[in-house]
């Protein structure tokens, strides 16, 4: 429990310091909310839209006044997070699944801190937990906690499990962010779907070598998913060729897939900083 506690508290101050001094309201800025609510009436003022007159203050004062509308503020952002064997892997500075926590905790804080509620689910080849979506530090700690110390019941990967979830779960349009390295087939349909309902984003979080295989000679390689193991000769050219192209193959099905049915993408390589990356793809939501 003390180290469990560690690794929380450390995720939490290093998200936190990250999302006050680098955001800077890029996330707010980013997402719109559900619409317009009626804030207040005031005296009329030379510029205001006369489509917003309210007649009855402006009889009764004789003097015009206007409706004054402001955006409905008040988000659900959902955070579907890939628990499968696969993200147990990492050559660099943190494994797959570590990643995936700290930017979990970094969109958290920046939901909390614009008073948005923020939902967890957690999915391998089936939803492993399911946190329904709610407001303040409390909920933005027990996602961390959650994300740090869960173990998954299952080591295999489909994502069609955690969008028909979503989809019965969620009536409302949320802001959704997927987390995963996307080694998955067969989601288009479930994906299509769901972005129709709700505002999509995939993160597709992954490990250097998982580019390029080095040349070490023979190798024994376990597939985390299904626990086969191989040996291998990496000091084949063929093989070395093989590997890269199924990785290619997997990328450019996530890109496609998400393209196609009108969601966003983000790439993040473990030992890189993906604040910038989110920063990044912030500013290009807000500028479309």
């Amino acid at each position: 429990m003390k180290d469990l506690l560690k690794k929380v508290r450390q995720i939490e101050i290093k998200t936190k310091r990250l999302t006050n001094n680098l955001f800077m309201g890029e996330y707010q800025s980013s997402f719109k909310g559900r619409g317009m609510v009626f804030s207040e009436v005031r005296p009329y003022q030379y510029g205001d839209d006369v489509r917003n007159i309210d007649w009855n203050k402006t009889a009764h004062f004789s003097e015009p006044y206007v409706k004054v509308f402001e955006e409905e503020r008040e988000l659900t952002l959902m955070l579907l997070v890939d628990v499968s064997a696969s993200q147990n892997f990492g050559t660099r500075k943190q494994l797959k699944k570590q990643t995936v926590a700290e930017i979990c905790a970094t969109l958290a804080f920046s939901a909390m801190a614009n008073n948005d509620k923020v939902g967890l689910l957690l999915y391998s080849d089936q939803v492993e937990l399911y946190l329904p979506p709610s407001k303040g530090k409390f909920q933005a700690l027990r996602i961390i906690r959650e994300l740090v110390e869960y173990e998954p019941k299952n080591a295999k990967t489909d994502l069609n499990a955690a969008l028909d979830f979503l989809l019965s779960t969620q009536k409302r349009k949320s802001i959704c962010f997927i987390l995963s390295d996307f080694t998955d087939i067969n989601y288009e349909k479930s994906l299509r779907i769901a972005a129709r309902k709700h505002e999509l984003t995939g993160i597709r979080v992954y490990d250097e070598k998982e580019e390029f295989l080095p040349n070490i000679g023979l190798a024994n390689i376990i597939d985390n998913e299904t626990g086969e193991m191989r040996m291998i000769n990496t000091s084949s050219a063929s093989v070395r060729r093989n590997y890269e192209q199924f990785y290619r193959r997997v990328r450019d099905q996530f890109l496609n897939i998400f393209s196609k049915s009108g969601a966003g993408t983000i790439e993040i390589r473990t030992d890189q900083d993906y604040i910038k990356a989110l920063l990044a793809y912030f500013k290009s939501n807000h500028a479309a």
